[in-house]
């Protein structure tokens, strides 16, 4: 069955006026505080775009209405020769412990022999996700053989006493229209305290179609003990944009693509024409929402729409 989506268009940008969130609402990441407010995390750009997160609270019964807009970022961007120095973009934000917020981020670097390189940080709160420090100025996924410039997007889970994470990692360039673009396919793996990774994660799901050279961040529902949703991006070469995907699967590590139940795709103008990526799907007092980007890796800033059907 195809889901059945209705979009209620953009509910945030940033209005340019604070120097480090002069554009874009990149990657929303939300998080249901309670029954009437989801924290909406999101990175945004100063004027060398280079990202910082902040984070956004709507009502949870109707996204469309913003409540309150942080007015700093809760991280800034690492010391020069770190890894996270060009810039930090917030994925996955959980709570393994009450009022302990853990921040799972891409941090980008620019390089001189390859165009960047993209690792895994992490940040913590402990005052309920209103501040967040550093776990460390190194990444938590740090470059490693067969996965070697490419260890981002990280999407995080804990259940069962366990951390899991999935990502995209890679370690190859390809050449669209003589720019280089990454290629990276779908990783996963689990950890003990959410701190220490292994230097390699398990295949968990590679690309397959020629159109396709990487995957956006992952994010998981896990609507049962066997029974994981995963809702992605695709990057295409043909579009050179991305598009939404849509797997299943029964142990949250062997996916089956049905990219086409997935039923939100480019609208015919507008804010989400060109492009359409980073969904983040949540469920709030019985009604269920995904926020999302549009064209120019959320430009214009968040978009939501309501499942209606499937």
């Amino acid at each position: 069955m195809t889901m059945q989506w209705k979009k209620l268009g953009v509910i945030w940008r940033p209005d340019g006026t604070a120097a480090w969130s002069r554009s874009h609402g990149m990657g929303p990441t939300p998080v249901v505080l309670d029954d009437n407010v989801i924290r909406v995390y999101v990175t945004c750009l100063d004027e060398n775009g280079r990202g910082r997160p902040g984070y956004i609270d709507v009502a949870a019964d109707d996204p469309t209405r913003v409540l309150h807009v942080s007015k700093e970022p809760l991280l800034d961007i690492g010391r020069p020769g770190t890894f996270d120095d060009n810039g930090v973009m917030v994925t996955s934000v959980i709570e393994p412990e009450p009022g302990v917020f853990y921040m799972y981020y891409a941090g980008f670097e620019i390089c001189t022999q390859i165009r960047y390189r993209i690792l895994t940080g992490l940040a913590i709160s402990r005052d309920g996700g209103q501040s967040f420090v550093r776990h460390s100025e190194a990444p938590i996924l740090d470059r490693s053989d067969g996965e070697l410039y490419f260890r981002g997007g990280p999407f995080a889970l804990h259940s069962d006493g366990v951390f899991k994470l999935w990502y995209v990692a890679g370690s190859g360039w390809t050449d669209l229209d003589g720019k280089a673009m990454p290629v990276y396919d779908l990783r996963y793996q689990t950890s003990v305290d959410g701190l220490h990774w292994a230097p390699r994660g398990q295949l968990s799901m590679d690309i397959t179609e020629p159109d396709e050279h990487g995957f956006g961040r992952p994010w998981i529902v896990r609507r049962g003990p066997d029974d994981y949703q995963l809702f992605y991006s695709i990057r295409r070469r043909s579009l050179s944009a991305y598009r939404l995907g849509y797997a299943e699967s029964a142990d949250g590590i062997h996916w089956t693509r049905r990219d086409e139940a997935m039923g939100l795709d480019v609208s015919g103008e507008g804010f989400d024409a060109q492009a359409i990526m980073y969904s983040a799907v949540v469920s709030a007092g019985g009604r269920t929402w995904c926020f999302y980007n549009g064209n120019g890796f959320g430009a214009d800033g968040i978009a939501v729409a309501e499942l209606t059907g499937t």
